[in-house]
């Protein structure tokens, strides 16, 4: 796009040329780019820098309707409708949801590690052990605290599962399965309306813990802290980044922070991220605690120990 309105609360709202707007200063434009619409639709909009190697800057959305004017679909962006379509229909034939953290990115850059012992490494998914505190467990996992095996591979664990299940319905057998999906298929079917947000299917982060996914998936301008720390899928999209890198920050919030500094290095070579550029208006999904920080002016979302397998990035392409 090449215009974007600038609606600041209590101000007339402004319409933008992305030429004038690259223009200001990095305090005007910080202050004004959580505030950008799409002119003709009024979605959600994002400001793109120029970058080192020629792109021009922009302005994008990732909420475009689809009768929208400035709407040009990307490849990615039918394959994230797509997503949507099946996630929908995981809802309705499955009686639980295991979630794959092990799945690798479909779509990246030439960021590959180059020698199979490098790969090795990036692939073996780390299981830390739990610490964290679940929602009560009732009906088919009452037992919960019984279970004492080892962290399983996602395939073990949707049988783990699924024979948990078989066993409780025994009287009369289902004709449902026990779904497993990636982090990028959820994010993609989230940001493309999806019913997981507000769905009341169970689902399991590992053998041993589960939520209904309602309570589950949280999009980051509902994130509140919660009590002993438990963890959340947190997702939405990114506004922009701090100049080093560090702290990425989520749109349509101001008051949440999300720290990436200790997984920067392993951020920028799964996901292909170049510069901060790439992280502008990109996609994220998170499974992490949120807390206050020290003055209590800020919402923190730290990912789950450090662990860059619980996270994904879809990073936004130039015509969305």
């Amino acid at each position: 796009m090449l215009d974007a309105v600038c609606r600041l609360e209590g101000e007339e709202a402004v319409t933008y040329s992305v030429f004038k707007f690259q223009a200001f200063d990095e305090a005007e434009i910080e202050r004004l780019r959580q505030h950008l619409f799409c002119p003709a639709c009024d979605g959600k909009a994002y400001f793109r820098k120029a970058s080192r190697d020629g792109k021009a800057a922009c302005f994008g959305s990732r909420y475009h309707q689809l009768d929208c004017g400035e709407f040009k679909p990307s490849l990615s962006r039918q394959q994230e409708e797509q997503d949507a379509v099946e996630v929908n229909q995981l809802l309705l034939d499955s009686e639980a949801l295991v979630i794959d953290f092990a799945r690798r990115p479909r779509n990246r850059k030439n960021h590959q590690v180059n020698t199979k012992e490098q790969q090795a490494k990036v692939q073996q998914v780390e299981t830390p052990k739990a610490v964290y505190q679940a929602e009560p467990q009732t009906d088919i996992q009452a037992d919960t605290q019984a279970y004492t095996q080892l962290p399983m591979q996602t395939t073990d664990t949707a049988k783990f599962v699924s024979d948990k299940l078989a066993d409780k319905t025994s009287d009369k057998p289902s004709d449902k399965r026990v779904g497993s999906e990636g982090l990028e298929k959820l994010l993609n079917s989230l940001l493309r309306g999806s019913d997981l947000a507000s769905s009341d299917l169970w689902v399991y982060t590992d053998a041993k813990y589960r939520w209904r996914a309602k309570n589950l998936f949280v999009n980051f301008k509902d994130a509140q802290p919660t009590e002993n720390g438990a963890p959340r899928m947190y997702w939405g999209t990114i506004s922009h980044c701090d100049k080093s890198m560090q702290w990425l920050n989520p749109a349509d919030c101001k008051d949440v922070g999300i720290p990436i500094d200790a997984v920067q290095a392993k951020l920028q070579q799964r996901f292909g991220i170049d510069s901060r550029r790439d992280l502008e208006g990109a996609g994220i999904i998170i499974f992490g605690k949120c807390f206050w920080n020290k003055d209590k002016t800020r919402k923190i979302i730290q990912l789950w120990n450090r662990d860059i397998s619980r996270m994904h990035i879809s990073v936004a392409e130039e015509d969305e």
